[in-house]
């Protein structure tokens, strides 16, 4: 099926590349395909950076210093990767770099249970590049591993997603209800190409009966006491939240320094954060979290797990105490990421800023998080800006037909996990489409140990081939049941 390609940014009509999909004794197995598929688009710079301008009409965002040539190189090679995907699907080009893909249903009205599965190809920059085994935008593959930037976050979720369509094309599947593909390019910023696409689908009346992004994986060691891997799966995600933090003061030479000048009052500010973490609670998403593990655990936490209701205080305090995982399930965290002083070594600081970026608990708000810093930093002269934030995200039910969905899919590729809705710590595209669907998930369908769930952000970020292929037969199982 060929199908005209709308550009939704600029209102202009594209021709579908490809005519027809290659056939399957064209190309290698999906594996192969997939590995050698990511590899390359590793190599596409395709960073996100914070930073923002505005072009000079005020018409559209523009983001410095991101290579929009990376991002156009990047979804030029698609077609090329994936030819049955383009032939059979429409394609519209959001907010500029993002991609929305349908992939239309066969059933009557096959719009009213449409489904969304969602993936991102912005990556982090890749600091310290010397410091990896291999280079960062390589795609080296080493036969166990392919290495490089956006490999688990998120590119190789893109992948995998695509993998299987191009192969359930191939085969002639079409599916019964509309499938959506939503592919953001600033995940890794403010999200703005997601709130997008949710807007586009929501304007045509479109209410995704699913909506299925990264978040969640399968974690090993994730939890302490349970050997066997977890499968978690994200209900709900933390609000975000960026606060700077501004002192002044006149400045001068450095020779004569006051006493609590700017840089000595937002250090005293800092200090009071750190020692003052705020509140532990335990939601009821984790409280069930622990219930599904409790089966799984020795005895003497099976026990304590069984009866989370009656153990609830201390089971949040220990939680506070086992890590920075754990810890950060129970509360509001606050992480100072940025710091700003002088420009001159000799200089006495007019302003020190500071970045806090909060994660924001669920049941908590942007406004009492605000407050509450307020509170902890007690002093009027440090003042609060709110950057950028958003409160938590709904929480969607860990039981009903699109769970037991789910859950039977992950069951069938990963056999041996134990499944568990959850709290996202970060933030995802996902929470854009809280507001046009009931049941957003959050799982990534790899295999991640503490190691490889530790390199998302930092150095040597890889996946493994056969975490990859599982990937891929994930979303296959579950396109077919879409």
């Amino acid at each position: 099926m060929r199908n005209p390609l709308q550009n939704a940014a600029a209102g202009t009509t594209l021709k579908s590349p490809g005519d027809t999909p290659g056939s399957a004794g064209d190309a290698p197995g999906s594996t192969g395909r997939a590995a050698a598929s990511l590899a390359e688009l590793v190599t596409y710079r395709t960073v996100s950076r914070r930073t923002v301008s505005f072009r000079a009409e005020g018409s559209s965002r523009a983001e410095a210093g991101v290579e929009t040539d990376q991002f156009e190189a990047f979804i030029a090679a698609l077609p090329r990767l994936y030819p049955a995907v383009h032939a059979g699907l429409e394609l519209e080009r959001v907010n500029g770099h993002a991609l929305l893909y349908r992939w239309p249903g066969t059933a009557p009205a096959a719009g009213q249970r449409a489904s969304v599965l969602m993936a991102h190809y912005d990556v982090v920059p890749a600091a310290d590049p010397g410091e990896w085994t291999q280079a960062p935008f390589s795609g080296h593959n080493d036969g166990t591993f392919l290495w490089g930037r956006g490999t688990l976050d998120d590119k190789g979720q893109l992948v995998a997603i695509l993998e299987a369509a191009e192969s359930l094309l191939r085969s002639g599947y079409a599916p019964a209800h509309d499938l959506y593909f939503s592919f953001g390019n600033n995940e890794e910023t403010a999200g703005h190409s997601a709130a997008a696409a949710a807007d586009l689908l929501a304007g045509r009346g479109v209410t995704p009966w699913l909506v299925l992004d990264e978040g969640g994986a399968v974690a090993g060691g994730a939890f302490p006491g349970v050997s066997r891997p977890a499968a978690v799966v994200g209900v709900a995600e933390k609000g975000i939240l960026d606060v700077e933090l501004l002192t002044r003061d006149p400045g001068g030479h450095a020779s004569t320094p006051p006493r609590m000048g700017a840089t000595a009052r937002l250090a005293r500010a800092l200090t009071r954060i750190e020692r003052s973490p705020f509140p532990q609670s335990l939601p009821e998403v984790t409280a069930e979290m622990l219930r599904r593990f409790g089966p799984h655990t020795p005895p003497p936490l099976r026990a304590v797990f069984a009866n989370v209701g009656l153990l609830r205080a201390p089971i949040t305090w220990l939680f506070g105490r086992l890590g920075n995982e754990t810890n950060a399930m129970t509360r509001t965290t606050v992480a100072i990421t940025t710091l700003e002083g002088s420009s001159a070594a000799n200089v006495l600081a007019a302003t020190a800023k500071a970045n806090a970026n909060i994660r924001v608990a669920v049941g908590e708000t942007v406004e009492g998080t605000v407050a509450q810093l307020r509170k902890i930093i007690r002093d009027p002269k440090v003042e609060l800006r709110v950057v950028e934030g958003n409160d938590p995200s709904p929480v969607s039910p860990s039981s009903g037909a699109q769970w037991e969905l789910l859950a039977d899919c992950i069951g069938q590729v990963f056999p041996e996990a134990i499944i568990t809705p959850y709290i996202m710590m970060g933030g995802t595209d996902s929470r854009r489409f809280t507001g046009i669907c009931g049941t957003v998930y959050r799982f990534a369908p790899f295999f991640m140990d503490a190691r490889a769930r530790g390199s998302i952000h930092a150095v040597d970020e890889k996946i493994s081939l056969e975490t990859l292929d599982q990937g891929v037969r994930f979303y296959e199982t579950l396109m077919r049941e879409l």
